[in-house]
C-alpha cells in the first residue's frame, strides 16, 4: 500500500545520535509513514544502527550511496519515496511525536502545498529557541504566502515542513550539490507554492553539536564552507530576481543579519592565528558585491561599522569591535555629538579616530532611536484620575527634555499638564469633567536635542495601546480598562 507520508533521512557519521532520531520517527502519532534512510557513505557505526532499526520496523527502508553530501542523499531518498506527502529529517535531530500529525492535518484542512512549523534548538539535552527561526512562527497563519508574510524569508530549512508530493514533482524540485543545499530549495518551495500553512506548534528539534568538528555547522568558518554558503546565497538571489524580486531586499537584510557573522568569525580567526587573510577578504568583497547597496546602507550602525572595517581589511580593529559587541549585555548607547547641529551616533570604538578616519555616517544611529512611552499607573481621585507615565528614548541614556501629553477619543482632544517625576517618569492629573463618555487614548510628544517623536502610550509592559474607558452616567461612576 502507498503510505501517506514519506520521510527522507540522510545520515553521515552520526552514530551517537541516529538511534534517538529513528526512535522519534517511529513514535510519530501518524503511523502511516515510510522512512527512507540514506547512508551517505558513513564510516562509523551509523549504517549498522540503521540496518538494525529497519530489520525491526518494516516502515523503515535503508539505501546507500558513496559520500556525495546531504543534497544528493536527499535526492536519492526521494527517488525511493512513495508517499502522497514528503518530509525530511537529519539523522542527528529529533522530531516531536505529534509533529507530522499537526502538519498533515493542516494541509488536509486547507489544501495548501506545504505546511511549516516552529523549531527548537536541542542543546545538551535541553530545548532552546532557534535563533535561525526566531520571529517566524509567533503569529501562525493558514493559507498564506511568502509574498504576504515576508517573515517566511527567515524560514530557510526543509526539515520543519511537510510538502505535497504532487506539488514537489510538478515543479521539479531537487537538491543541488553542496553543503547548503536546503536553503535554495526552501526558498523555491515558498515562492512556488500557491499557499502555505504556518502552524505555531514546535515540529522539529534541531541539535547543536559542540563536541567535535564533524558537522557542517562546526566547519562554517572554513574558507570552502563560506564559499559554498556564498554559492547558495547567489542561487537564491538569482531565483528571487526572476520569480519574486520584491523579496530580494528582505533576503539581503537577512544575509547581513545572520550569514555575515561567519565571515566576521573567520576573519577574527585570522587575527588570532596570524594567518594570511587575503583569500577570506577576497571572498568577503565578493559576498558584499552580491547584496543591494541600499540594503547595506540601511543596516544597523554597528553592523555598518563592522562592514566598513572588513572592506578596508582592518581586521585587528574589526576584532575589537566584535569583542565590544559581545561584551555588551545591554544595547549599545546612542549619544549626541555636535554643538550647532546635533547628530546621534552609536557609542562604538574608533569614532573620529584620527588614524582611521572612519566617516561619521558609518556611526549614524538616529534612525535606530525609538520612543518608549507607557502608562505605569492610573489612580482614581475625587475629581478624576492621576496618570503615571514613563517616557524615554530607546538606547539613549538621557532624560527627555520636553514632553507633551494629551487624551483623545478620535474627535476631542484634552491637553494635559505633565509634571516630571524622576528621570523618565511623568505625572498628569485628569479632570473627569473635561472628558465625557467614550474611550480615550493617551498621546505623547517627546523632544531631545533635535529628536522629536510622537505616538501612543502603551499599557505597561505590553504592546497594546493604553485606553481609558469612560462610560456614561451610572451608579458605579467611571471604569478604567
Amino acid at each position: 500500500m502507498i503510505p501517506l507520508l514519506s520521510v527522507v533521512v540522510p545520515f553521515y557519521n552520526v552514530e551517537a545520535y541516529l538511534t534517538e532520531c529513528l526512535k522519534s520517527l517511529a513514535a510519530q502519532t501518524v503511523e502511516d509513514i515510510e522512512v527512507i534512510l540514506v547512508d551517505d557513505g558513513s564510516v562509523d557505526g551509523s549504517r549498522r544502527l540503521a540496518e538494525d532499526f529497519a530489520a525491526r520496523d518494516s516502515r523503515f527502508v535503508l539505501v546507500g550511496q558513496r559520500n556525495l553530501g546531504p543534497g544528493q542523499a536527499r535526492n536519492h531518498g526521494l527517488r525511493q519515496a512513495r508517499g502522497a506527502y514528503l518530509a525530511f529529517a537529519d539523522g542527528d535531530d529529533v522530531v516531536p511525536p505529534g509533529a507530522y500529525e499537526v502538519l498533515l492535518a493542516s494541509l488536509a484542512e486547507t489544501g495548501s502545498d506545504l505546511a511549516c512549523g516552529a523549531v527548537r534548538r536541542l542543546v545538551d539535552g535541553e530545548l532552546e529557541e532557534s535563533i535561525l527561526h526566531e520571529k517566524v512562527f509567533r503569529r501562525p497563519k493558514l493559507c498564506t504566502h511568502i509574498t504576504d508574510k515576508q517573515v517566511l524569508i527567515r524560514d530557510r530549512t526543509v526539515w520543519n515542513k511537510v510538502y505535497r508530493r504532487d506539488f514537489w514533482d510538478r515543479h521539479g524540485l531537487s537538491f543541488p550539490s553542496g553543503i547548503y543545499e536546503d536553503v535554495p530549495v526552501a526558498m523555491q518551495a515558498h515562492v512556488l507554492a500557491t499557499s502555505v500553512d504556518m502552524v505555531g506548534d514546535v515540529v522539529y528539534h534541531w541539535r547543536r553539536r559542540d563536541e567535535d568538528g564533524a558537522s557542517i555547522t562546526q566547519r562554517r568558518k572554513e574558507l570552502s564552507n563560506l564559499g559554498e554558503r556564498l554559492a547558495a546565497i547567489r542561487s537564491v538571489r538569482a531565483f528571487l530576481d526572476e520569480r519574486a524580486p520584491d523579496l530580494l531586499d528582505g533576503f539581503d537584510a537577512l544575509v547581513l543579519e545572520k550569514d555575515t557573522l561567519f565571515l566576521f568569525q573567520a576573519l577574527e580567526g585570522c587575527v588570532e592565528q596570524r594567518a594570511e587573510p587575503g583569500p577570506l577578504l577576497d571572498l568577503a568583497h565578493a559576498w558584499l558585491a552580491e547584496l543591494n547597496p541600499q540594503v547595506l546602507a540601511a543596516a544597523p550602525s554597528l553592523r555598518r561599522l563592522e562592514l566598513h572595517l572588513m572592506r578596508r581589511g582592518l581586521l585587528a580593529e574589526l576584532r575589537r569591535v566584535r569583542e565590544f559587541r559581545r561584551g555588551r549585555n545591554d544595547l549599545t548607547r546612542v549619544v549626541p555629538r555636535g554643538r550647532r547641529t546635533t547628530g546621534w551616533y552609536g557609542d562604538y570604538p574608533f569614532f573620529r579616530n584620527r588614524r582611521l578616519r572612519i566617516p561619521d555616517e558609518v556611526y549614524d544611529a538616529r534612525d535606530e532611536v525609538k520612543l518608549v512611552a507607557a502608562v505605569e499607573g492610573c489612580e482614581r481621585t475625587p475629581s478624576g484620575y492621576r496618570l503615571r507615565v514613563h517616557v524615554s528614548f530607546h538606547r539613549v541614556d538621557r532624560r527627555v527634555a520636553k514632553v507633551n501629553l494629551w487624551l483623545t477619543d478620535g474627535q476631542r482632544r484634552v491637553q494635559l499638564e505633565a509634571t516630571r517625576k524622576g528621570t523618565h517618569g511623568f505625572e498628569a492629573v485628569v479632570d473627569a469633567g473635561r472628558l465625557g463618555d467614550g474611550t480615550w487614548r493617551l498621546g505623547v510628544r517627546a523632544e531631545l536635542r533635535g529628536l522629536v517623536f510622537k505616538g501612543w502610550c502603551r499599557d505597561g509592559d505590553s504592546a497594546a495601546t493604553w485606553r481609558l474607558s469612560v462610560p456614561g452616567r451610572s451608579r458605579t461612576g467611571m471604569d478604567i480598562l
